[in-house]
Parts: C-alpha cells; structure tokens; sequence
C-alpha cells in the first residue's frame, strides 16, 4: 500500500490531474476536498499520511483549513500548493504549519520527489 494522500483543491480539473500523477507513482489518494472545510473533514475520515493543500479555496482558506487540521491531527504532514508565488503567502503557508510550499504550474517529477520525503517513504 502507497503512502495515503488527501488532495484539497477547488479546481476539479487539478485535483484530477493530482489524482493521475499520484497514482501513476503509486501514491493513493484517500480522498479529494474542494474547499478548506470539507478538507478538514476528510483529514478525520480518511487518516492520511499527507495532505496536498491549495491555499486559495472557497469558504475556508488553505491556511486556516492546515491550522484546524493540525489542532486535531499534530503530526499531519501537509504540503502547500498554490498558483500564488507570493513569499507571504508561502511564510503564511509556513507558518501555519504546512512542510513545504510547491508552486503551481509545478512539474511532476519535482512534485513526485517532495511527496516522497514528505511521507518519509518512497512508494
């Protein structure tokens, strides 16, 4: 069994494209949230090892979504992704709590390498 990834994205199209990368490295993706509530929410329900976490979301930030999730799950691991590159934003991502901050048109290889040490498994 891969290691379990939750992907939270508002973009259907994106958390598609994360689900294909995902699998095709052997990585399974436990569940897809499509804002930073339901996100919250599938954190408890699906106990993954990470969450892939895009910081522009509707009805609950990206950011406020990883400081609700770490309250109740302190050890998750979550990696921020988003189309801003913004150092704010990252230092926001930062210190919320998330790992690592990817940018988004992100190529898969750099991707695949920083969910791997994340999870502190290869797949």
């Amino acid at each position: 069994m891969g290691v379990k990834v939750l992907v939270a994205d508002d973009a259907p199209f994106i958390r598609e494209v994360l689900q294909q990368i995902l699998t095709e490295n052997g990585f399974q993706v436990v569940g897809e949230a499509e804002d930073g509530k339901s996100a919250i929410r599938l954190a408890q329900e699906t106990d993954p090892d990470l969450i892939l976490m895009d910081l522009v979301m509707p009805h609950m930030s990206g950011i406020e979504a990883t400081k609700e999730i770490l309250k109740i799950r302190p050890h998750q691991k979550i990696i921020a992704c988003s189309t801003m590159d913004q150092e704010s934003l990252m230092m926001a991502a930062i210190d919320a709590g998330c790992m690592h901050y990817v940018v988004k048109p992100f190529k898969k290889e750099e991707l695949i390498g920083i969910l791997k040490k994340a999870g502190g498994k290869a797949p």
